[in-house]
């Protein structure tokens, strides 16, 4: 077995998780399964759920504009 090959397609072809606390403006993340790039990422201060939010604005390959909010541990795949 060629473990090189195995190396790259299990380290390489799977998306990375990154929480919504730790993505940066400029990076990509999956939303619904189409890739969008992060526009605006704004973090709002611990609430009655004891959870920061993170507002998310990103940019879909149509071009158009999305707006999302999930708390600060929330899972996104990035590219």
């Amino acid at each position: 077995m060629d473990y090189n090959k195995l190396y790259k397609f299990i380290f390489f072809n799977y998306p990375m998780k990154k929480s919504a606390k730790d993505l940066k403006k400029g990076d990509k993340i999956d939303i619904a399964g189409q890739p969008c790039m992060i526009e605006e990422l704004d973090i709002s201060e611990i609430g009655k759920q004891g959870k920061r939010k993170v507002r998310i604005s990103a940019l879909m390959p149509n071009k158009e504009k999305i707006v999302i909010i999930r708390p600060d541990d929330y899972p996104f795949d990035c590219n």
